[in-house]
């Protein structure tokens, strides 16, 4: 585990998090001769998100995982059973991969702020974190989703007696076996939880909107539609949508069983939370002992909010810099650039955005540098 002293260090470039986006950014910075960097990570070991994912989601669940530029999982894991648990094995792929590249990474650190130095938009940032500050001229935000689950305010949630649930705290099957539950939710999370908890416990299955159902495989080409809606979005300034929620839902072999016992018979949303269950409109009344709020993330990025990116439209604009096809850079200020943010939440997608991020920061420390040589006197 690499640790640092309390005192101010400067670096050219400070990657935020240390999942598939970040590593990502980090292999390329490498690879195009950046230095130094560092990678600040808030967890204690290897691993992202991944590490924190419930037990039985399996790598057979997760469809595989997109390999990390220069080392495939397979050469790492090449036995590794579909019925392993994704919160072990992909981990320890991450693990390898930091040691294989030699990645500059510092855990545990918390990012608590993003400031700017002075005015200039091509000065310093402040990155102050739990382990001290450290001064850089470029920042790479890859701190992805998994620390900002939305929890929705609904009336009456106070009164309820029972348990109530987010995707973060579910922790497999055995823990709603026998019990009765709500999942709120209409996305892919609410989908796999319901596939495991149906045949052991009572569901019901609510959503805000009717579920989108896709009923033809999942192509390249509708891959791409679906990451041209979310850089649109962004492009504008709005908050991203999820790529996932974009392309449609799909039930898996796995799910079978849950869709024989009718758990995909979805209702719409309650009007309210009472002590012992919830209440629609129209008075019908369906009792439960847990609300499991499958109801997705937010971007985790409070720590950059001195710096003033988001748009009127409430979400941060991005731009593809000097012409290249992915959504990385801010608008509002050069310095700062995004993966796993939008169009590359995706771990294809993240991948992608790593390679692109990573030339931004090269253009953009050149492009600085040398505004700096023409402003000094002859």
């Amino acid at each position: 585990m690499a640790t640092r002293s309390t005192d101010v260090e400067r670096v050219e470039v400070v990657v935020i998090g240390a999942g598939q986006a970040g590593l990502s950014a980090a292999h390329h910075l490498r690879r195009l001769g950046v230095a130094p960097f560092v990678v600040l990570d808030a967890d204690d070991a290897p691993g992202g998100a991944w590490q924190h994912r419930w037990d039985s989601l399996t790598m057979r669940d997760v469809h595989g995982i997109a390999d990390l530029p220069g080392l495939a999982f397979a050469d790492v894991l090449p036995d590794a059973d579909p019925a392993s648990r994704a919160n072990v094995a992909v981990p320890a792929y991450f693990a390898a991969y930091e040691r294989r590249f030699d990645l500059p990474v510092v855990r545990p650190v918390r990012v608590t702020r993003v400031g700017p130095v002075d005015e200039d938009r091509d000065g310093l940032l402040r990155v102050e974190t739990t382990a001290g500050p450290w001064l850089t001229r470029s920042v790479v935000n890859a701190t992805g989703t998994w620390r900002s689950p939305f929890l929705p305010a609904y009336p009456g949630a106070q009164t309820f007696r029972g348990r109530q649930l987010h995707t973060v705290d579910y922790t497999g099957p055995d823990d709603l076996a026998g019990q009765r539950v709500v999942v709120v939710g209409g996305g892919a999370s609410a989908v796999q939880i319901l596939g495991e908890i149906a045949p052991v416990a009572h569901t019901t299955w609510v959503t805000r909107r009717e579920p989108v159902w896709r009923t033809g495989p999942f192509t390249e080409d509708a891959g791409r539609r679906a990451v041209a809606l979310v850089e649109e979005r962004v492009a504008r300034g709005q908050a991203p949508q999820s790529v996932v929620g974009v392309t449609g839902l799909a039930l898996r072999p796995q799910e079978a069983r849950a869709a024989e016992l009718g758990a995909y018979r979805r209702r719409p949303m309650f009007e309210r939370i009472e002590p012992d269950g919830v209440r629609w409109a129209d008075g019908t009344f369906e009792p439960a002992d847990i609300i499991l709020w499958a109801t997705g993330f937010r971007p985790s990025v409070g720590h950059l909010a001195p710096l003033h990116l988001r748009s009127e439209h409430g979400g941060i604009r991005l731009r593809a810099p000097h012409d290249r096809h992915t959504f990385t850079t801010s608008t509002a200020d050069p310095r700062i650039h995004f993966v796993g943010y939008g169009p590359s939440a995706s771990t294809i997608g993240a991948n992608r955005a790593g390679r692109t991020a990573a030339r931004a920061v090269v253009d953009q420390l050149h492009d600085a540098s040398a505004d700096a040589t023409d402003a000094r006197p002859a």
